[in-house]
């Protein structure tokens, strides 16, 4: 069972990495460092998982388009970010302030809004356990 969760939260956190590549397509690792924290089932809501890591933009770092079929809450470390889901304006958030984005949401924009210094935040995801953490904008679902 442990390595069953195991292989499927390496699964998402490849899949998450592929997403957090910068929008030129530069190497990931020169872009966003993906930190996972903790993969935990939930006893009280079968089929459901939470996920949390901290991801940090280097200066201009940023991500693709993409989504997450799942309730996504961030909370701003430090630095400045410009988060966007389609249909919504960009927001610039500092540090202290939050971001959600619903299971139907696509992830335009997400974006260390500073070419000078990193911004770092924290992520936690309440998903599907059968679903990737992650996936592309124009991909079909599982």
């Amino acid at each position: 069972m442990t390595r069953t969760v195991f292989r499927i939260a390496a699964a998402g956190l490849a899949v998450a990495m592929l997403a957090l590549r910068p929008a030129l397509g530069a190497d990931a690792g020169a872009a966003a460092r993906v930190v996972p924290l903790l993969t935990q089932a939930l006893p009280d809501l079968p089929g459901k998982e939470v996920v949390m890591l901290t991801v940090e933009y280097l200066p201009g770092g940023a991500s693709l388009p993409h989504r997450h079929d799942a309730h996504v809450f961030v909370y701003v470390l430090e630095g400045a970010l410009r988060m966007q889901v389609a249909g919504r304006p960009v927001q610039t958030l500092g540090p202290g302030a939050v971001f959600y984005e619903s299971p139907d949401d696509v992830h335009e924009t997400s974006a260390n809004a500073s070419a000078t210094a990193p911004a770092r935040f924290l992520v936690v995801v309440l998903k599907d356990r059968d679903r990737p953490l992650t996936r592309p904008a124009a991909a079909r679902a599982p």
